[in-house]
């Protein structure tokens, strides 16, 4: 979850250049300023972590959550007053 500074021209243009390498790095945006990505593990998470440190926009704000497998399971979702249907989840598989 971020908040960056938008008012003038350049920080709009580190903006979203700074979405954009969140895009690159296999993020994807849940809401205007919230993008999540799946990790396999806590290394691969702290890797991402520093990578997000390091290109983060001068007056920017990053808030990383980091949740397990069966706690995003449990989100529960509505769209207007109903309840969404459940979105099956793919788990990655590598070869």
């Amino acid at each position: 979850m971020f908040d960056l500074p938008v008012l003038t021209k350049k920080e709009r243009k580190e903006a979203n250049a700074f979405r954009k390498r969140l895009q690159n790095q296999g993020f994807e945006r849940c809401q205007f300023s919230i993008y999540m990505r799946w990790c396999p593990g806590k290394e691969v998470a702290e890797r991402h972590v520093k990578q997000i440190k390091g290109f983060l926009p001068e007056g920017g704000k990053v808030d990383i959550v980091t949740i397990t497998d069966k706690q995003y399971e449990r989100i529960i979702t509505f769209v207007s007053s109903r309840r969404a249907s459940k979105k099956k989840r793919d788990q990655y598989t590598l070869f």
